[in-house]
């Protein structure tokens, strides 16, 4: 199973979407607190559809504890000042994707903590901020599932 993080995130449809992403991959979903919504909100129940009771999700105090609770696992960060592509990694089952929130990314104290295993970053066109979390999540996720055969998927 992969797993998806989002770091302290702050607008409840993006969390929503990756929530029917999740349902829909067999990705696990880990949200590090504190949240910018209470995960009973309209916008993240009508992103999510039906779906969220086929999600795997979990909610972390903090970001030492969803290091506990994820074990020892390769944990890629996505971020806009990363060199690698996220396609040039060859992923594992177990493997952590790692998002930060909405619009400011993962904060340098994350980007620079030894449980990473490498800092990623998805192709865009130059002058362009940043890609909308839950897209940047169902691209990685979906590149990640596809190496490992979709196990799972019809």
């Amino acid at each position: 199973m992969l797993h998806v993080v989002f770091f302290e995130p702050r607008i409840p449809g993006n969390t929503g979407s990756a929530i029917r992403m999740s349902a829909t991959t067999g990705s696990a979903l880990h949200l590090v607190e504190p949240l910018g919504f209470d995960l009973s909100e309209a916008k993240l129940r009508r992103a999510g559809l039906d779906y969220h009771d086929l999600a795997h999700v979990q909610v972390h105090a903090d970001l030492a504890a969803a290091k506990v609770a994820l074990g020892p696992a390769r944990v890629f960060a996505f971020t806009t000042q990363a060199t690698t592509r996220y396609t040039d990694v060859d992923y594992r089952d177990g493997d952590v994707l790692l998002f930060g929130p909405e619009p400011t990314g993962l904060p340098p104290e994350v980007l620079s903590d030894p449980w990473l295993t490498d800092q990623l970053r998805i192709p865009m066109l130059p002058g362009r901020r940043s890609m909308n979390l839950s897209n940047a999540a169902a691209i990685a996720t979906h590149e990640a599932w596809r190496q490992l055969g979709f196990p799972g998927g019809v």
